[in-house]
Formats: structure tokens, C-alpha cells, sequence
């Protein structure tokens, strides 16, 4: 496909990189990059580290400058919402009325955040965390504020609970579950990010759900907890998972199951439309079937391989999936996808934070957590592209040289 027009519905990193990537791969149609945010596409994973501390600020965010796309030739529409597909006649009709024509339609879409389903859920005060503008007035507020409560222990509350710590904010987290990212991350490696956060004065509340949030004059005042427990709190920060936004797709027939449903090459049912990042569900060896993957590194692999496609270079997407996060001093790096483990090997120190756990299943190799170890998680990387696994027995010897094995493996 060399000439007509690319609509890419989206306009965060995947399909800002689909954008960029089709003029890399030599297609000199159209391009049309459409977002219902206002802002130059932006980089997600700052807003609730740098940004909310006070390291970075907005311009620092922007994945491109507006230059790069108008010298790329790339249609940029924002602010706009598009309100339905029309695959009979190769179209896409915007809030605004106007409708668009395209060869191939790149969907996009990202996820939004899942709401809190308790009465209280609209007062001043209730916060998520997804968008730039809601990490711009998250970040407002932090210095008029004491108390915190975030509701939720993954690694968007987590790294949340970090960035207001250092600023002097009292942190409570409560969790469903019985440890913080149970759903995510090893037994061990959750008990170390519980206790670094302790450590650091953050209480964190687990087996307890929010069942109201009180408010007075129609501000946050605090957070009851299923067994009466009231929480004082100025600002409440909600982090409970997102919700794929698949309504386009679906209501224009496509598949959808937790995500619009692709092939390997990340096409839908109908040839004429794609669908990657964070709104994707795909089939996947590291996962053992489909799975749907928030992350940049998803969202950046998938957008090049839709580019590539469409610019003559068919490939299947066999990405290997690594995830980040910093909390304090802690950069955890995670490689594969280990929710599956039944056994987990450590390697190094967690006293002197710098460890790593490796993950199996049955003793089959899954990827490995690592803290301050970046060499481990190259390593682990480089194995698991290449296919080749490695034993609990070797992972467990502290002389068994996985540098080494992963530079045979690039071989």
C-alpha cells in the first residue's frame, strides 16, 4: 500500500508511532491522526512520576514537536471525537458531522480509567490519573493538601503514593486484594515495594474495599472502608484499572472480547481496519493465547508493525513485553508475563536493592522482575526473544553468567 489515505483513530503513543513509522516506511498517501484530547500526543507514563513531582513539565511530555508532523506530512486533528465507523463505505463520521474516507483505518483508541462504582464518586476532590489534564490538576493540588488516600494498589497509585511521600503528603493506600499488585507481580517482589513504601510513612490498607466517600459542601472530607473504617482524606486518588474503549469497534461489528479482537498482524475481521495498543487484544506465545497489553513498549512495537505492513513489510507481532516503574529509589524493570508463576527464583540482594526474580511455571521459564538490575533484565530480554529458556537451577546460581547466555542467544 503505497498511496490513499490512513486514518489513525488515537492520538497516544501507538498511534502517534503508526503516524511517523508509515512515512518512515516509504507511504506517500495521506495520513490522518485524530484525538479527542486537545494536546500534541503526550507520553503517559511521566504523568504520575516526573511530572507530578515536579521534574518535568509539559513541553518535557510531548512526544514530538508539532514541526515533526507537519514535516511529515501528518493531518494532526485534535480535540476531535469520532462518533462512528461506516466499513460498508471505507468512512469515519466525527462528532462535528464531517466525514472522512480511508483506504486503511488504524484503531487506536487507548483505554480510559475504570470509575468508581460508590456513592460520593462526583465530589470535589475524587482524582484519577490517566490524562494529562488530570495530572495537571492532580499536580495543583498536592501542594494545598495533607492527606491522601488512594484507592487501589497498582502501580499508577503506588507510583502516586511516592510522588506525594516525597512532597510531604500523608498517604494511605487501601487494596482489594490481599497484597498490592497481586494480579502483576511475584509474592516477593510485592512484599519488598509494601515494605519500601512503609518505610517511607505510606499506611497500606489490604483486604478492604471502598464502599462510600464523604464529603462536605461537596468536598471530599474521606474514604469509608467496607468494615466502617473512615479515612480522612482532602483528595482521593482512584486507581482501579481501566476499561479498553472498544464502542467504536463494536458497534461497527467487529469483534470484541476485553479489547478489539486482532490477529497476529494486528488485523481485525475486516482487512481494511487495524487495531493496536492499549484498546488491542491479541494473540500472544508469551501470554499462551490472547491478551490485551497496557504498556509503551506494546504501543510503540505495535505501531511500527502496522506501518511496516502497510508499507509492504507483513509481519506477525512476537514483541517480547517489558514494563517499568520507579518508586523512591527503586526502578523496577519486568520482562515477559509472569501473573502465571507457581515458582520464583531470586537472584541478588533485595537488602541491598538490587535483586531480581526470575519466574517459572512447572519449571517452564515465564520472565523475570528486577530491581536496580537493568544487566538481568537486557539479559532476560534477549532469552525470551530468542526463545531460550533458562532452568530455576541456573537462575538460583549465582555463577551461572546470564550476560553470557543472552549474547549466545543473539547469535
Amino acid at each position: 500500500m503505497s498511496a490513499g489515505t490512513v486514518i489513525i483513530a488515537g492520538a497516544g503513543q501507538s498511534g502517534a508511532q503508526a503516524a511517523v513509522s508509515l512515512r518512515q516506511e516509504g507511504f506517500e498517501g495521506r495520513i490522518v491522526l485524530i484525538g479527542d484530547e486537545p494536546s500534541l500526543p503526550y507520553q503517559r507514563p511521566p504523568l504520575s512520576k516526573a511530572y507530578l513531582a515536579g521534574k518535568v513539565e509539559e513541553p518535557g511530555l510531548l512526544l514530538r514537536a508539532e514541526k515533526v508532523y507537519a514535516d511529515q506530512r501528518v493531518e494532526l486533528m485534535l480535540g476531535q471525537r469520532i462518533e462512528a465507523i461506516d466499513r460498508a463505505n471505507h468512512s469515519i463520521r466525527l462528532a462535528s458531522g464531517a466525514t472522512i474516507e480511508y483506504s486503511h483505518l488504524v484503531l487506536a483508541l487507548g483505554a480510559r480509567n475504570r470509575p468508581l462504582p460508590v456513592a460520593g464518586a462526583e465530589l470535589k476532590g475524587v482524582c484519577y490519573l490517566r490524562t494529562l489534564a488530570e495530572a495537571r490538576s492532580l499536580r495543583e493540588r498536592l501542594g494545598s493538601i495533607s492527606r491522601a488516600v488512594v484507592v487501589g494498589g497498582g502501580f499508577i497509585g503506588l507510583e502516586f503514593a511516592a510522588a506525594a511521600r516525597a512532597q510531604g503528603i500523608e498517604v494511605t493506600v487501601v487494596e482489594a486484594a490481599a497484597r498490592p499488585m497481586s494480579r502483576v507481580l511475584s509474592e516477593q517482589m510485592s512484599a519488598y515495594l509494601s515494605a519500601k513504601h512503609e518505610a517511607n510513612g505510606v499506611r497500606i490498607v489490604v483486604n478492604r474495599a471502598v464502599c462510600r466517600l464523604l464529603g462536605e459542601n461537596g468536598q471530599l472530607s474521606g474514604v469509608e472502608l467496607d468494615d466502617g473504617t473512615v479515612l480522612d482524606a482532602d483528595v482521593a486518588v482512584i486507581g482501579i484499572g481501566v476499561l479498553p474503549n472498544v464502542e467504536l469497534a463494536e458497534a461497527a461489528g467487529l469483534a470484541v472480547n476485553n479489547g478489539i479482537v486482532v490477529d497476529d498482524h494486528l488485523l481485525t475481521s475486516d482487512p481494511a481496519i487495524s487495531a493496536i495498543g492499549d484498546c488491542a487484544a491479541f494473540p500472544s506465545s508469551f501470554a499462551g493465547g490472547m491478551i490485551r497489553l497496557e504498556s509503551v513498549q506494546n504501543a510503540v512495537d505495535q505501531g511500527r508493525l502496522v506501518a511496516a505492513r502497510l508499507g509492504g513489510k507483513p509481519a506477525p507481532y512476537a514483541s517480547v513485553p517489558w514494563f517499568w516503574s520507579e518508586q523512591y529509589d527503586v526502578r523496577l524493570q519486568m520482562a515477559g508475563i509472569t501473573s502465571s508463576h507457581n515458582q520464583a527464583v531470586v537472584r541478588g540482594s533485595a537488602q541491598e536493592n538490587a535483586w531480581s526474580v526470575f519466574c517459572f511455571r512447572d519449571g517452564v521459564f515465564l520472565g523475570a522482575e528486577s530491581v536496580n538490575r537493568s544487566p538481568d533484565h537486557l539479559a532476560v530480554r534477549k532469552l525470551l526473544g530468542a526463545g531460550i529458556a533458562i532452568t530455576p537451577e541456573q537462575a538460583a546460581d549465582p555463577d551461572y553468567d546470564l550476560k553470557q547466555a543472552a549474547a549466545a542467544a543473539g547469535k
